[in-house]
């Protein structure tokens, strides 16, 4: 064999020796890929609003420029803004006649962006009763295909709201509506009996998802699918969720008993029994990060069964009823009753919330800056310049937003999450 033929031959073998020793080093190192990459796709799902990215960057939203977001809150009061046309019920009842043109046009991601969020499905419970068009852009946030979502629909609300939330559910396979819709009114059982309704009908219709997340429609996501995921793994069978010692305050709350009238709660002169569970109540909020064995045991276990019985004449049982759960020693993934395992709601997952009555100088310790937004009820409903402040948070979803009081908040932090999603894989040796 000649000298030239010899050395082709050497490269020919030298390529492949490098071929598959590179081969046999991505096999160890952990990659968290997209499982469908096209790269030309993924710039189509980008976020986008032709009015709120003309007049604003949210790259200096988020990154708290000072004469960016003094921009955005005067713009989010003038007219033009103010007049903007939003989508309503009525348009949106007509999407199911051509699901696929919706779907791309509000840039619905239809495919999982990685392996390790298609092995995780997640289950959702979304209570909602108004502004259809804030509705969809939160599922449009936290939408994967392999997850599960159920929308109970508030009976008070018009039926063209029902409609349209309706032909929206019918353009997704893992999209629906409960069963059973119960008349929410406020401070009352029904809140809770919602979530179970969708809690049953998630539990009945797969087997596959490992936790489930309740939310309301002015809830809206702070971290993105995979991050989500990566904090329910890393819960490993655990719940999350506020679950205190009961303020002395919120006691009469749950020992007298409460009637509806003409759509209201009014506390009675009678009190209750006590209630039939070995252990404390416990004070907490409405939002929980459960698993899906806390689930069956809820729907299941005779003990829970009669604590709900129970709870049903009570003012506010949403905010004692999961805490109080969460604290029972055979619930899975529960704590023990000790006030050692009390957990705040700073320190919960579920859910980040501003109250008025706590901001403050964080270095004079308060919990939390000031809201840049508005109050509403002692509630802050966030503005752009929150954003950087919630997006440090370890919690998985905050607290409230609302178009009508901030856009380009809601728009910054819908956009900031989707490049995450798309751009910024985790990609890590071992």
């Amino acid at each position: 064999m000649s000298l030239k033929k010899t050395f082709f031959c050497f490269k020919i073998l030298l390529t492949v020796a490098v071929v598959v020793v590179v081969a046999a080093a991505l096999l160890s190192i952990n990659v968290v890929l997209p499982y469908k990459i096209n790269s030309a796709e993924e710039h189509k799902l980008e976020i986008t609003d032709e009015y709120l990215d003309r007049e604003i960057n949210c790259n200096k939203i988020i990154g708290r420029d000072a004469e960016e977001l003094e921009k955005a809150k005067i713009l989010s009061v003038t007219v033009e803004y103010k007049k903007r046309r939003r989508l309503t019920n009525e348009d949106y009842a007509n999407v199911s006649q051509n699901c696929e043109e919706f779907i791309k046009r509000h840039k619905y991601v239809m495919f999982p962006l990685s392996e390790e969020e298609k092995d995780f499905p997640i289950a959702y419970s979304l209570v909602v009763h108004h502004k259809i068009d804030v509705l969809e852009r939160l599922l449009r946030s936290i939408y994967n295909p392999q997850n599960l979502y159920c929308i109970h629909v508030d009976k008070k609300s018009p039926e063209s709201f029902l409609k349209g939330v309706s032909a929206i559910a019918d353009c997704f396979d893992n999209v629906f509506v409960a069963s059973k819709l119960e008349n929410v009114i406020y401070a009352t059982w029904y809140r809770v009996q919602a979530d179970l309704n969708c809690m049953k009908d998630l539990y009945a219709r797969s087997t596959s998802w490992k936790y489930l997340i309740n939310l309301c429609g002015q809830d809206f996501p702070i971290k993105t699918n995979l991050e989500i995921v990566k904090t329910l793994k890393a819960l490993n069978g655990k719940n999350s969720m506020e679950t205190e010692k009961m303020p002395p305050n919120k006691e009469v709350r749950w020992k007298m008993h409460y009637d509806i009238e003409d759509n209201s709660i009014r506390r009675s002169s009678t009190k209750k029994s006590d209630p039939p569970i070995d252990s404390p109540v416990f004070s907490g909020g409405a939002y929980i990060v459960v698993s899906r064995d806390f689930i069956k045991y809820v729907l299941e276990d005779k003990k829970v069964l009669n604590f709900s019985e129970w709870s049903k004449d009570t003012y506010s049982p949403d905010e004692f009823f999961w805490a109080t759960l969460q604290r029972l020693p055979d619930v899975p993934g529960s704590l023990l009753s000790n006030s050692k395992y009390d957990i705040s709601d700073m320190n919960s997952l579920s859910r980040f919330v501003k109250w008025s009555y706590l901001e403050g100088d964080v270095r004079k310790g308060a919990p939390y800056p000031p809201c840049t937004g508005q109050h509403v009820r002692a509630v802050c409903v966030f503005g752009s310049g929150d954003l950087v402040w919630l997006l440090k948070q370890q919690h998985l979803f905050a607290n409230k937003f609302d178009v009508d009081v901030d856009p380009f908040a809601i728009h910054c932090l819908d956009k900031h999450l989707r490049h995450q999603a798309l751009f910024m894989k985790e990609r890590s040796s071992l």
